[in-house]
Order: structure tokens, then C-alpha cells, then sequence
């Protein structure tokens, strides 16, 4: 009797909220519809597919066709559909009753599109935490799959990653799969006869083992090079599906539920926290994240056995890594609670599909590739909780609100202020800056900007820069070059015929990015107050010119008064001057006001001598905002003395009482009213990170700062404004909820 063996595929698709249309279809057609087509053409493999809510609302408004034709192969029992979080959660970050509404969310839409209910559930980002069991079994679902790297810091060995494992969670009982490394580095990269060779040499005589490779469907196909390999000359899906074909005989294809159907567990397994472990990597911080990279790096090389125990972070880790996503992940809890208190009706339905919209993972983290870092799908996010907290408020009669409360949870209080058109959150521990200005008719997060930070993949930045400036040192004419970067667009190989991983592949989409990597010293907010020399001006502070002489940007500030519409802040600082220290008074007061397409927020930020000595100085306030002005998009716009400019360029004017910004397409104008008239100067923050097609600037929003010459007697005070005035082209509310009541 010859030895047997049987493999599950697993392929995960998916494509985050608020990504492009246009990238939707060049992926489908690059990858989703090509693997459909291999089914057809192989009706003896069996495997699961998994696409996410995002996606499959896209198939079936876009190319409902697809859909049609995915249901036949559920229905002749070729595939097996996977479920899960609708919207792609990071189930463990979520709250219990958001983690089995996604859960059930999409149990209910797969049965009513494909008339199964799915019995497995893909994990997003293979994210794991002890609970989550008890969520999986009370939406419905009876196994999921988890990575090699779960396994091995649950002390499982490689050999024994041949089949499913129970573990349970209060009693909970669950399957899980574990995806075997052999199996997904070699899937598609490696040559087809490797892969069969490598599925033999595991095979034994009673066929009790399973291989499960559960990895992204993008791969095949969307990856930078993988197209030709998959589909085109290499031709890979295809040989290797007639590979299965051929070796039937002792290699089974299986659906991970029919294999449970037929087959007992391995063995019972309690799993730590974790994801696979380039997310550990990731959630280090970045200096950690070197040191640990190199490590784990150097074991693998050398083999060493306790490699298997090494490994990153906590994926929660994000949250501390970068105050951005830890705010985004507050507010979504802040916003998923006010939705649960809402009555059952069209406007909760309505706002529980935006909060799970703003539940997808991709912006709840970051890696080498987009993450938090994507001003799009970030600010797609904050749109869809603005939506969804604006919702509950006008529901539960909540839209006004003066509230001083620990909304980060970093034990300190913060500040909310909200009325029908806004909702404001100010630090007074970090500057007394304005976090938040979200303007609620348009959804639009007009604070929702990045700070610049380090991160451990900029070495490689630097790395390319300085083999780029070796290679034009010893050529005379500067040839070279190009193989020291992308070469000519096709991307390197593995050493074996197969392209490389998209984790091994260097692009540097312009030249001179190491001199990009800028970072700032500050959490970027608006209102911080900045004091510098006399004799310098905005535009120096932006490029990093201006020291610094006061301590007001990120000390702590007391709160004086709270009530509604209002908040006013202080801080006795001190300011240093070529004479020495001042002690310096700050009062900031926020103010709101308008209506709801038109709210308005007002900045008055006094300043008072309480030295014996005179101050001269210069008073400069930061502010930040995004109108996803990106690419030199036309609808993103700057505009002062008369003269419209793109939001992600620069400019400077002096003697300034009034600028606008706004996106013409998100259907948004600020008008900026100063008083007294200000010296201004403004930049756009971008950071350098990876995507698919190489390394890359991105905007993240736009800096403006407004300056002041300031000389102040002993126990004089100054006061300066700065007047916002949104004025919102809509109310997408309004319209959204007839639609529904429609």
C-alpha cells in the first residue's frame, strides 16, 4: 500500500474599506478571476476560498457574475466558503458583542448569497487571543486557521503540525488549524515538482496526515511579479492543480470541514497570543525591531534550535507604538457603546454597518506594507465611526457634549467638545493640543494627520542609499545603479526560478528618499504653542531651523474651566531669551460654535509676562489638518492672498488675515480668520513607507503655522485668535437616512 496524504488549501482575499475602486479591479482581474477560472478548468481540486465583507460587496455590486459562478463550485462541493469577521475586525480588539455580530454577519450573508453556512472562520491577520473561542462557537463556527507560529510558541514541533488541534475557552471547544511553513514558502514560489516532492516526503501509510496552507489569494497573481509566474509564461496555478490531478492516487485535496468530518484531532493545544511572526516584528518598536530582526535572522542561518522560541510583540503593541491608532481604537469603543445603547430601528442598523466598517483591521496596525500609514483608508475609517457616533448621538439625543474623561485610557483625563456640526478632543497633559476636529455633516477627520517616526524598515532605506553612492562612486559614468535598485521593474528571484516574497523585494519609487526620513519631536496636533527666536520666521520652524526656547508644545496644561461649547487651559512655562528665562503664562481657549454645515472652531491663545523683565520673543502656533491632498490632488487645495495652491505643496505669506483650505471632492472649505494678521507658512508632513510597487513619500497632512512678533513688559499680556469656519457643500446623513427610510 503506498504511502498517502492530504492537503487543504486555504486562500484568504481580501481588500480593506475605503481602498480604491479602480485597485479592486486590477487585483480581480490579476488574481481573484484567474483562480476562479483554474477551478473550472480543475473540478477534482477541492479547496476553501475566503473573501472578506469589503470585497465580496464589491463582487456582487461590480461583477455579479463572479459571484454566480463561485456559487456553482460551492454547490458541486469543489469549495468550501470560509467566514468571519464581515468586515475583516481584529475579532480580539473588539468588544464581545461587536466580535459576534461581525461574526454573524457574515454567516448570514454567505448563507443567503451561496445557500451554505460556513463552518470555518479566517482569523484577520491571524491575530489570536486565548477568548477567542468563545466568541467563534457562540456566532456558530467550528474551526479556524492559525500560523505555524501559534503553534510553535505552544511548544507543537513542525512534525506534528500535520492536522487540526481542539482548544477551548470556558468550555468552548474549537478546531484549529495550523498553516504549515514548508507548505506557504513554497506555494507558489517554489517550482511545482518541489512542492509534490515536498507533500510526498511527508505522506505515511495510513493517510492520517493533513497539510493545511492558508495564506493570501493575492499572492497568486497581485504581488509584484507574481503574474507571470502564476498565470502567464510560468503558467504555476495551472501545473500545479494538473499536478494534483495527476498524483490523486496518494495526494487527496480536502476541504478543511470535510476533513473534520472524517478525521479526530491531532491532539488538544492552548495557544498563546500572536499572529505570524513578521507581525510580531512589526509591532516592535523600531530600534527593537532591528535588534530582534537581526537575531532571529542570524538562528535562522545558523539553524539553531531556539529559534522556535523567539518572537515580537504583543499585537496590541500597535496602540503603544502609535498614538494615532490607539486614538482610532478609542474612539471606537466610545462610538461602539453609544451604537448599543441605541433603540433597534433603520438608524441603528444603519450605524452598526458604519461602526463595522470602521471595525476593519488595516488601519489598526502596521507593517512593511500600508497599515495606518494609508491616508485614504484611514481616513475612510474615522468616516465611517464619525458617522456611526453621530448617528447614536442624534438618537440618544447626545450631540452636545462638554465632557473631561479618559478617552485614550492612558489613566490621564482628556477633553471632548461636540455640538450637532463637530466633535473636538483636546490633551491637556500633551500641549493642551486638539487631537480631534471631526466635521460631522461630511465625515470628514480634519485632524486625523501622521507623525513622522522612525521605523526599523528605514534602515533599509538608508542601506539602498549608501550602495547607490558606492556603485556611482566606482563608475564613472554612473551605470550600475539601476541593479542596486529595482532593476528593470521585474524584481529579483528567490535563487530558485520562482519570484521572491513580497517581504524580500526592494523598490525605491524615487531617488534621494533617505534624505525624507524626517521625524517630528511632537505628537502632530493643532494649537500647540511654540516660542523661537526674534529673528526667526514660520517657515523655519517647519524645516526644523527654529529651536525651540519655551516648554508649552508637549507639557502639561490645567484646566481652568469646562462648559458647554468651551474649554480653556493653562501653564505657567517659562521661555528662554538671549537674557535669560521668562516665566511665561499660556491661557488657549477652544470655543465652538455654528451650525451643523457650518460649525465653527475658534482658537484665543493669550500670553502674559509674569517676569520682572521684558519678553521679546516670537509666538508661533502649530496647526494640522488633512484634505487628502496626496499626488497633488486637485480637489485638495490650499488658498491665501487670492491664489489657490495644492494641499500637499508649500507656501509662505506675510501679514495674513484670512486663508481657506478644503477638497472639493469630500465636499469641505475651512476658512482660517486670524487676528491679529500673522506671518504664515505652511508644509505638507509626509512619511516614507513601503507598498506594493516600492518605497514611497506619502501625505499625511499638511502643517500651517502662524507667527507673531511678541514683546511683553513685565506683566503685560497679548492675545491672538485663530477662527476656523467649515462650511460642509452636504449632509450625508441626511440623505443616507431617507435612503434607508426610502
Amino acid at each position: 500500500m503506498n504511502d498517502r496524504i492530504s492537503l487543504a488549501l486555504a486562500i484568504h482575499n481580501h481588500q480593506p474599506v475605503g481602498n480604491f475602486g479602480w485597485v479592486l479591479a486590477e487585483v480581480y482581474e490579476q488574481a481573484y478571476l484567474p483562480m476562479l477560472e483554474a477551478l473550472e478548468h480543475h473540478p477534482g481540486v477541492r479547496l476553501s476560498l475566503h473573501y472578506t465583507g469589503p470585497l465580496l460587496g464589491w463582487l456582487r455590486s461590480e461583477r455579479p457574475e463572479f459571484v454566480a459562478r463561485l456559487r456553482a463550485l460551492v454547490e458541486r462541493g469543489q469549495v468550501e466558503l470560509l467566514g468571519g469577521g464581515w468586515y475583516e475586525p481584529v475579532l480580539a480588539s473588539l468588544p464581545e458583542r461587536d466580535r459576534i455580530g461581525q461574526l454573524l454577519r457574515m454567516r448570514d450573508e454567505l448563507e443567503a448569497t451561496f445557500g451554505r453556512r460556513p463552518g470555518g472562520a479566517w482569523l484577520a491577520e491571524r491575530v489570536w487571543e486565548p477568548d477567542v473561542p468563545t466568541s467563534l462557537v457562540a456566532a456558530g463556527y467550528r474551526w479556524t486557521i492559525l500560523d505555524d507560529a501559534h503553534f510553535r510558541a505552544a511548544a507543537i514541533s513542525e512534525e506534528a503540525l500535520w492536522g487540526p488541534y481542539t482548544t477551548e475557552d470556558q468550555g468552548r471547544l474549537i478546531s484549529v488549524f495550523g498553516t504549515e511553513q514548508g507548505l506557504r514558502y513554497r506555494i507558489p514560489f517554489r517550482d511545482v515538482d518541489e512542492v509534490i516532492a515536498y507533500l510526498r516526503a511527508h505522506a505515511t501509510r495510513s493517510g492520517e496526515r493533513v497539510g493545511m496552507m492558508g495564506d493570501d489569494g493575492e499572492k497568486f497573481g497581485a504581488w509584484p511579479t507574481t503574474w507571470e509566474h502564476c498565470w502567464g509564461r510560468g503558467r504555476w496555478v495551472d501545473r500545479f492543480f494538473g499536478a494534483l490531478d495527476e498524483n490523486r492516487g496518494w495526494l487527496t485535496t480536502v476541504t478543511p470541514s470535510g476533513w473534520l468530518a472524517d478525521h479526530g484531532p491531532v491532539g488538544r493545544v492552548y495557544i498563546p497570543t500572536g499572529s505570524y511572526a513578521e507581525m510580531g516584528e512589526w509591532a516592535l518598536p523600531a530600534d527593537e525591531g532591528l535588534q530582534y530582526s537581526a537575531v532571529l535572522h542570524r538562528a535562522q542561518d545558523e539553524r539553531r534550535p531556539e529559534t522556535r522560541w523567539l518572537r515580537g510583540a504583543f499585537w496590541r503593541n500597535f496602540q503603544v507604538k502609535y498614538r494615532e491608532i490607539n486614538d482610532l481604537h478609542k474612539q471606537m469603543l466610545r462610538t461602539s457603546d453609544k451604537v448599543a445603547a441605541m433603540p433597534d430601528g433603520p438608524s441603528r442598523q444603519l450605524a452598526l454597518d458604519h461602526l463595522y466598517r470602521g471595525q476593519s483591521n488595516d488601519c489598526y496596525w502596521h507593517g512593511l506594507f500600508g497599515g495606518i500609514y494609508l491616508s485614504h483608508m484611514r481616513l475612510a475609517t474615522h468616516e465611517h465611526l464619525i458617522a456611526a457616533e453621530d448617528l447614536a448621538d442624534a438618537t440618544l439625543g447626545t450631540t452636545s457634549a462638554a465632557i473631561r474623561r479618559d478617552l485614550d485610557l492612558d489613566g490621564r483625563d482628556e477633553i471632548l467638545l461636540a455640538d450637532a456640526g463637530q466633535v473636538v478632543t483636546l490633551d491637556p497633559d500633551d500641549g493642551g493640543g486638539i487631537g480631534a476636529w471631526d466635521i460631522r455633516a461630511v465625515r470628514h477627520a480634519v485632524g486625523a494627520v501622521m507623525r513622522r517616526r522612525p521605523e526599523a524598515y528605514h534602515e533599509t532605506i538608508l542601506r539602498e542609499a549608501s550602495a547607490i553612492a558606492i556603485a556611482a562612486a566606482t563608475t564613472a559614468d554612473g551605470t550600475g545603479l539601476d541593479a542596486v535598485t529595482a532593476g528593470d521593474g521585474t524584481g529579483p528571484d528567490d535563487g530558485d526560478g520562482g519570484p521572491a516574497s513580497i517581504h524580500e523585494i526592494v523598490r525605491l519609487k524615487e531617488p534621494d528618499l533617505a534624505s525624507r526620513l524626517v521625524y517630528d519631536d511632537h505628537e502632530r496636533r493643532s494649537g500647540l504653542v511654540h516660542f523661537i527666536a526674534p529673528d526667526a520666521r514660520p517657515a523655519d520652524l517647519l524645516d526644523g531651523r527654529a529651536a525651540e526656547l519655551g516648554d508649552f508644545v508637549d507639557r502639561p496644561f490645567d484646566v481652568v474651566l469646562l462648559e458647554t461649547g468651551l474649554v480653556r487651559i493653562r501653564r505657567d512655562g517659562r521661555v528662554e531669551t538671549v537674557d535669560g528665562a521668562r516665566a511665561v503664562r499660556v491661557d488657549k481657549t477652544v470655543r465652538l460654535g455654528g451650525e451643523r454645515r457650518a460649525p465653527t472652531l475658534r482658537l484665543e491663545v493669550d500670553v502674559e509676562n509674569l517676569s520682572a523683565e521684558a519678553l521679546e520673543t516670537r509666538l508661533v502656533v502649530e496647526t494640522v489638518s488633512t484634505m487628502l491632498g496626496g499626488g497633488g490632488n486637485p480637489s485638495a487645495w490650499w488658498e491665501a492672498a487670492g491664489r489657490r495652491t495644492a494641499h500637499d505643496g508649500r507656501g509662505a505669506s506675510d501679514g495674513v488675515v484670512r486663508l481657506g483650505q478644503g477638497n472639493d471632492y469630500v465636499g469641505l472649505t475651512v476658512a482660517t480668520v486670524v487676528e491679529p494678521a500673522a506671518d504664515i507658512a505652511w508644509a505638507p508632513i509626509e512619511t516614507v513607507s513601503n507598498s506594493e510597487g516600492g518605497f514611497e513619500r506619502v501625505y499625511q497632512g499638511s502643517c500651517l503655522v502662524l507667527g507673531w512678533d511678541l514683546r511683553l513688559a513685565p506683566g503685560e499680556r497679548a492675545s491672538f485668535t485663530i477662527g476656523s469656519e467649515a462650511s460642509a457643500a452636504h449632509d450625508r446623513a441626511s440623505g443616507e437616512l431617507f435612503a434607508t427610510v426610502g
